[in-house]
């Protein structure tokens, strides 16, 4: 049986308000995306069994709304440190602690690690946007690890969908 990770970027920040880059809030368009993408998973029935979150506010907050679209189905919200400006062994070693039985995990963290780990992720490379960009606020990632695989290993993960709060537009709404 395959495994599901989900990589969830956090949402669009506000840097209006005069606080250090961990304390940065989402915007309103981070909390719509946010929670669009919640709905998004909902729909697919994508529902996690675990939630790892970088404890910074805006990650903090686009896990929160992302699985308030879930309902009761939304398990608990685990925060790690190292994702805040994780790299890729960063992200390895917290996904080799999660138990095997766990078959969907979200990651919600930050860029330019998180796209990264992405990359490494993948058997096949990404199709990057027009204007080359992958994993823009507010973006999930969603890769399937074939049975017996580790989750986090290099390039054993297939890219099933890329989906972009922006681009779900207002079905989502």
């Amino acid at each position: 049986m395959t495994r599901e990770l989900l990589l969830l970027r956090h949402g669009k920040s506000d840097w209006s308000h005069p606080v250090g880059d961990f304390e940065r809030p989402l915007k309103k368009r981070g909390r719509e995306g946010a929670s669009r993408i919640g709905r998004w998973l909902s729909a697919q029935n994508l529902v996690p069994d675990i939630v790892l979150s970088s404890p910074a506010q805006r990650a903090r907050e686009t896990a929160e709304l992302c699985l308030a679209a879930l309902g009761d189905a939304a398990p608990r919200i685990h925060f790690h440190e190292r994702l805040y400006h994780a790299e890729n062994e960063d992200f390895e070693a917290i996904l080799q602690q999660v138990p095997k039985l766990a078959q969907c995990v979200l990651v919600v963290g930050h860029n330019f690690g998180m796209q990264d780990f992405l990359l490494s992720q993948c058997s096949a490379p990404p199709r990057h946007r027009s204007d080359g960009k992958l994993l823009t606020t507010a973006t999930l990632a969603q890769l399937s690890y074939p049975a017996g695989t580790l989750m986090g290993s290099p390039g054993s993960a297939q890219l099933k969908a890329l989906v972009r709060a922006r681009d779900l537009g207002d079905t989502f709404d």
